[in-house]
């Protein structure tokens, strides 16, 4: 599965988003967690060292009843070396005093000890507990339960998961909409580029301005469609010079050759396949400066032209209904098919597609004039061997030829569906290979 830049973005952005607050929360509940209870520890401290700075160990206080300690603190006592309870603050018997076993004492060299304690019963609260050695042997105990503690830390906990989704959805949109508004610049360029064939190489790509990378990528495109259309116009100008060039000589051989034929000599027959291959290449020549004409010339000329009369015109013209080598040539035009172009160019691919038709027909050749879905067609059927469905795009490239010497050996150039096609696009239709009903081969024009 391919993801979009801005699909990926949006999700490293998320990602991202998370990991920040799963490490600022965490950092923060334990910031909050530690202040919370350094805060609570301090103060229980603070009362069981005003207790212990008051003991005296020959005066206890009477009944064991300890002044009420501040605000924050639950609980303070007083125990013996022993271990008993002898003095405490709030109501009841000093004995009966809370349990407070775990709690630790401090050791050699310390006045004072804390500790967290578990609930004393199930479902009861965590007590934080401050030890304190006082006068005459005895110890100071000074508890807090830590429900507002707990209480606290679990409404940021709460707090920060509830807002985790919303900050983690907004980091995600905004990365998706910043991505997109940096990117349309390259969809533009992208569209425009698609847009660029090889008629069409003077078309150049948005330039969205400034130096960043899009804006240095839209000028390098342009670059090096500027350094494309040049050596496509010199090679266009080379191809048409060259077929251009090959014209008189080639004119002035095929004279003299059908000169020396025209006489009674013994090397006839080589005189003859030597006037052959000049025609040929006659053909080649004229083909090649055509297609430099299609490739790099401007739009044909539009002016309304009948493609029922265009195809009985050619029909006509090979001779009525019997075409080339007994082949024959049937038209199926039953109405006049109106449309819009050069006459003389789609005159001439009609004719290229009929000649590749009457090469590799058996027995008939059928053309057709016709409207369909607003398009207009020239369709040319044949009842050869037909075209494979893997060549059926590779026959209208140049000097392509699925059987390169039957073409030769017919005179063909492998240049006469490339001209077809060009013909076609420059009239803003194209030209398909389509396998014929009976058999064959179908090609058809289609132009608007």
């Amino acid at each position: 599965m391919v993801s979009s830049i801005r699909a990926r973005t949006a999700a490293a952005a998320a990602l991202a988003m998370a990991a920040v607050l799963a490490a600022g929360g965490l950092w923060l509940h334990a910031l909050l967690r530690a202040n919370l209870l350094d805060n609570t520890t301090g103060r229980a401290e603070l009362a069981a060292r005003k207790v212990a700075a008051q003991l005296d160990s020959r005066t206890l206080p009477p009944g064991g009843r300890l002044p009420a300690p501040e605000s924050g603190v639950d609980l303070v006592l007083v125990r013996d070396e022993a271990g008993r309870t002898v003095a405490s603050t709030g109501a009841g018997d000093p004995k009966h005093a809370p349990d407070l076993a775990g709690a630790p004492r401090p050791g050699p060299g310390e006045d004072s000890r804390s500790a967290v304690l578990p609930p004393a019963r199930p479902g009861g609260e965590r007590r934080a507990v401050v030890v304190v050695n006082a006068p005459g042997a005895h110890t100071v105990y000074a508890m807090t339960v830590l429900g507002d503690v707990d209480d606290a830390t679990r409404a940021v906990a709460i707090g920060l998961l509830a807002g985790a989704p919303p900050l983690i959805g907004f980091a995600a949109a905004l990365a998706w909409w910043v991505t997109g508004r940096a990117l349309r610049p390259v969809n533009a360029i992208r569209r425009e580029l698609a847009a660029v064939t090889a008629s069409e190489l003077d078309r150049r790509v948005p330039d969205p301005g400034g130096a960043d990378e899009i804006a240095r990528l839209a000028r390098t495109v342009n670059d090096t469609l500027d350094r494309l259309e040049r050596s496509d116009a010199r090679q266009r100008q080379f191809t048409a010079d060259a077929s251009h060039e090959l014209r008189n000589p080639l004119a002035a051989v095929r004279s003299r050759l059908e000169v020396a034929l025209a006489m009674d000599r013994p090397d006839r027959e080589s005189v003859g396949a030597a006037l052959a291959d000049t025609e040929r290449l006659q053909r080649i020549a004229a083909d090649l400066l055509l297609l430099a004409r299609l490739d790099g010339g401007p739009a044909p000329r539009s002016e309304p032209v009948d493609l029922a009369l265009l195809a009985a015109e050619d029909a006509a013209r090979r001779g009525g209904p019997r075409g080339d080598a007994g082949v024959s040539l049937r038209l199926d035009a039953r109405a006049p098919v109106p449309a819009s172009g050069d006459p003389a160019r789609l005159e001439r691919a009609l004719a290229n597609l009929v000649d590749n038709a009457l090469r590799y027909a058996r027995a008939e050749v059928v053309v057709r004039a016709a409207e369909h879905d607003g398009w207009r067609l020239l369709e040319v059927t044949d009842d050869g061997p037909g075209i494979p469905e893997a060549d059926r795009d590779r026959v209208f490239e140049r000097f392509v030829r699925l059987d390169a010497d039957r073409g030769r050996a017919s005179g063909g150039t492998g240049l006469g569906l490339a001209i077809a096609r060009e013909i076609a696009r420059a009239h803003g239709g194209d030209v398909r290979a389509l396998p014929a009903p009976g058999g064959g081969a179908r090609l058809v024009l289609r132009i608007r």
